[in-house]
């Protein structure tokens, strides 16, 4: 069993940037690949970014593709998801799920256990 705290949401201006951090409970975190996910108000949720069980292999959205990183500190069990130059259509609450797969997936029901999420808003 895994239990994910997602922190560091926030109001912003466009062009800024927020790290959101996501704490894992449980000695396997290591083991999990992790991602992070987005649903804006009336959109479905989607894939933002994904980083495997070693942090050697990540992969992107389109939409966020050189301007956010994930990372992951094993030793902390905690992964991170930095975002910068924010546009409004980034807002969204965002989400932080564990897959036990190990590798990178875009595919949310590859993924065992979900934050709570924490909101990003963007202003213009």
């Amino acid at each position: 069993q895994v239990q994910l705290d997602e922190s560091g949401g926030g109001l912003v201006q466009a062009g800024g940037s927020l790290r959101l951090s996501c704490a894992a409970s449980g000695r396997t975190f290591s083991s999990y690949a992790m991602g992070w996910f987005r649903q804006a108000p009336g959109k479905e949720r989607e894939f933002v970014a994904g980083i495997s069980w070693g942090g050697s292999s990540t992969y992107y959205a389109d939409s966020v593709k050189g301007r956010f990183t994930i990372s992951r500190d094993n030793a902390k069990n905690t992964v991170f998801l930095q975002m910068n130059s924010l546009q409004p259509e980034d807002t969204a609450v965002y989400y932080c799920a564990a897959s036990q797969l190990g590798y990178v997936t875009r595919v949310s029901p590859a993924y065992d256990y979900w934050g709570q999420g924490t909101q990003v808003t963007v202003s213009s």
